[in-house]
C-alpha cells in the first residue's frame, strides 16, 4: 500500500508518499505561497534530482493537482498512476474532545473538525481545505485524519482543567489540550524500544523543542500532562510565542497601549519569545551565536529559554514521582547540544550524568547522551510525525478493508 501524507497550511502544503511495505519514502515536497501568482513547488523524488516549479497556485485544489502531477510524471515521478495511491493521511492540529484517536474521514468527522475552527483558527480550516482538495482530485480514495491533540486525551481531569468557572468548560470546552502529540507518542515509544525496556513500566519526559515547543509527561505509555494548553501559546518560551505569563498582563497592556484583541494575540504569538527578548531572531542558532559573542540580549534569551525548559522537566519529574528517561527531539532538541548541556548539568539532583562527548555528536539516529551509570537515561530521538500519520492511516484503512 502507498500512503500519501499531507500537512496542509493556510498558504502551504507539505507532502510525503510512503510505501508501507517497508515504510520507505518514495517522494516528498512542499508547495509554498498558495494564493499567489509566484507559488513555489519543490518536489524531491527519492533517487532522482529535485524539481522546483514556480507558477500560479491560487488554492489548495490546484496545489494537490500539481503534487499529483509531479508524483506521476514520466521523468521525475515515482508512480505511474494516481491509482497507485491507496490512502491519504492528513495532519490536523486540533481534535478537541471529539477525537481521542485518529479517524477515517467522513461527513461526521469533517463536521466536527469545522466545529473546532475557533480552537485552531490557523490550522483546522487549512486541514479541511486539504481534505476537500483531495476529495476533488482523488475521488473514492480513503482518507484519515491524525490529530496533534489526540495523544493527550489520556490526561486526567486534574491536569487538563483550568481553575476558572466550570461553566466555561461546560459551554465552550475551555481546557488543556496540548499539541505535538504525534511527536511525543513517536519518540516515547522509540526511546523504550532503543533501551529495550517495556514502555508500560517507564516514566518518560519528552521534550519537543522547535520553533514551537512542548514538554510531555508520559507514564506507562500515555500522556498524563503536557505544557501546551487550550492553544499552543501556553507553556515553554518559544521562538515567537511568550509561553506562560500572568493573565493580568493582557488587559493591563491592552489598556496602556490601546491594543485590540487581535493585536495582543499577535503580540503574544508572533512577536514574543526568543525574538522579543533577543531583539535579533527567533532562531536558536542565531541566539546561541549571539550569546557566544557576548551579546547581552541573546544571552538573556538563551538563559530564560533554558531555565523555563528545565523547570518543566523538574515539575514533570515531580508529577510522576520520578523519571526514567528524558528525550530531546525536534529541530532545537535534536541539534542544540549547548542547550541540552546547560539543561542537564542543572538537573544533576535527579541523578543525571551527561556524557559530554556523546552530546556533541550529531546523528540522524536515536542515541544516548547520558553515561551508562546515569540514574536517568537521556536520549536524542529524531521525530517522525509523518511516519506516525502514515502508519495510522494504513492501520485504519486496513481495518476497513479487512
Amino acid at each position: 500500500m502507498n500512503v500519501l501524507v499531507i500537512n496542509s497550511g493556510s498558504s502551504s502544503l507539505k507532502y510525503q508518499l510512503y510505501n508501507m511495505t517497508d515504510e520507505s519514502v518514495l517522494a516528498k515536497g512542499l508547495v509554498e505561497r498558495i494564493g499567489m501568482d509566484s507559488s513555489i513547488l519543490t518536489h524531491k523524488p527519492t533517487g532522482k534530482p529535485d524539481v522546483t516549479e514556480v507558477s500560479e497556485i491560487l488554492e489548495h485544489n490546484t496545489a494537490i493537482r500539481k503534487v499529483l502531477a509531479c508524483l506521476t510524471d514520466s521523468e521525475h515521478g515515482v508512480i505511474s498512476s494516481i491509482d497507485e495511491i491507496n490512502a491519504v493521511g492528513h495532519r490536523v492540529v486540533h481534535g478537541g474532545e471529539f477525537f481521542k484517536e485518529s479517524a477515517l474521514v467522513n461527513g461526521d468527522a469533517k463536521s466536527k473538525i469545522r466545529q473546532l475552527f475557533d480552537l485552531a483558527p490557523l490550522h483546522n480550516p487549512a486541514a479541511v481545505m486539504g481534505i476537500t482538495a483531495t476529495e476533488i482530485n482523488m475521488p473514492g480514495v480513503p482518507q484519515a485524519v491524525i490529530f496533534d491533540t489526540a495523544f493527550h486525551q489520556t490526561m486526567p481531569e486534574k491536569a487538563y482543567m483550568y481553575a476558572i468557572p466550570r461553566v466555561l468548560y461546560n459551554k465552550y470546552k475551555v481546557r488543556r489540550y496540548g499539541a505535538h502529540g504525534t511527536s511525543h507518542d513517536f519518540v516515547s515509544k522509540a526511546a523504550a524500544e532503543y533501551l529495550d525496556r517495556p514502555l508500560e513500566d517507564l516514566k518518560i519526559i519528552t521534550c519537543h523543542i522547535g520553533n514551537g515547543a512542548s514538554v510531555t509527561a508520559v507514564q506507562g505509555g500515555v500522556s498524563i500532562d503536557t505544557s501546551m494548553g487550550m492553544t499552543p501559546l501556553e507553556g515553554l518560551m518559544m521562538g515567537t510565542r511568550s509561553g506562560d505569563l500572568d493573565p493580568a498582563i493582557v488587559p493591563y497592556v491592552m489598556n496602556k497601549e490601546e491594543l485590540s484583541v487581535g493585536e495582543v494575540n499577535s503580540m503574544l504569538n508572533k512577536h514574543s519569545g526568543l525574538l522579543a527578548i533577543s531583539g535579533v531572531s527567533s532562531d536558536m542558532r542565531d541566539i546561541i551565536d549571539g550569546a557566544e559573542k557576548g551579546e547581552p540580549n541573546s544571552t538573556l534569551a538563551f538563559e530564560m529559554y533554558e531555565y523555563r525548559l528545565r523547570k518543566y522537566i523538574g515539575s514533570y519529574a515531580a508529577a510522576m514521582n520520578g523519571v526514567d528517561i528524558i528525550v530531546f527531539t525536534a529541530g532545537v532538541g535534536e541539534n542544540a547540544s549547548l542547550l541540552r548541556e546547560k539543561v542537564l548539568n542543572n538537573l544533576t539532583f535527579l541523578g543525571i550524568e551527561l556524557d559530554a562527548e556523546a552530546n556533541k555528536v550529531r546523528s540522524g539516529d536515536p542515541r544516548r547522551i547520558s553515561t551508562a551509570d546515569s540514574k536517568v537515561q537521556v536520549l536524542v530521538v529524531p521525530t517522525n510525525e509523518e511516519l506516525v500519520i502514515a502508519r495510522d492511516t494504513y492501520r485504519l484503512v486496513q481495518g476497513v478493508n479487512g
